[in-house]
């Protein structure tokens, strides 16, 4: 595709003075500019991120610890009268969850398959200036968790929430090294407004979206 279209605009090779420069800048990973909004203490930010979420028509509630996950799953699931049969990916932190205090919940961990209904997912990482999710795919997060089911848990840990974009892409830098396969940034619920502008949700993912937000401090 890119030597279609170097060769629509009749350009070859770039001179070496922009290829350095290129690289520099790639190297740098220089800022664009960050909305003030974004700039709050982080107990501020948490705020900001849950609003988001549930301004983009997702839920969102709020946990003392980890232990507390699975009353919040199965509670969410309860009240929305969902089969408590769910998908996991196999994150160590999710395994560490005394998930067996709710026995009612059946587990499997890994992939999604077309008829899972529900899955539970490991939040990387909460962007507070939209209420948008990052995941990195790695074998502990199965891109297919966020694109099968229809109903999407999330647990996030509070501080993993950050104010802007580029705070995300820093924490992603630093924690895994390089660039993974795929980064998702979920922002709400699948929906879609191409059919004579009529909301629907669900068109090509998850048509519900819950995250379960750790309060683990700053």
């Amino acid at each position: 595709m890119l030597n279609a279209i170097r060769r629509g605009l009749r350009r070859g090779a770039l001179p070496a003075d922009q290829v350095a420069m290129l690289w520099g800048r790639m190297a740098a990973h220089p800022r664009h500019l960050v909305p003030a909004r974004s700039r709050l203490p982080h107990a501020e930010q948490v705020d900001l991120f849950v609003r988001n979420v549930e301004k983009e028509f997702g839920t969102v509630v709020r946990v003392a610890d980890l232990d507390a996950v699975p009353g919040a799953v199965a509670d969410y699931l309860a009240a929305l009268n969902l089969p408590g049969s769910l998908v996991m990916a196999p994150h160590p932190e999710l395994q560490a969850i005394p998930w067996s205090a709710r026995p009612l919940l059946d587990i499997r961990e890994g992939r999604a398959q077309g008829t899972d209904a529900v899955s539970v997912q490991h939040g990387f990482a909460g962007i507070a200036e939209t209420g948008t999710l990052m995941f990195p795919s790695a074998p502990e997060r199965p891109v297919t968790l966020n694109l099968l089911a229809d109903t999407a848990v999330v647990v996030l840990r509070a501080s993993a929430v950050v104010g802007a974009y580029e705070e995300a892409w820093d924490r992603l830098r630093a924690e895994i090294g390089g660039m993974p396969r795929n980064v998702m940034l979920v922002t709400g619920p699948s929906r879609s407004a191409d059919i004579e502008q009529a909301l629907e949700l669900g068109a090509h993912g998850p048509r519900r979206l819950h995250v379960v937000l750790v309060e683990d401090g700053a």
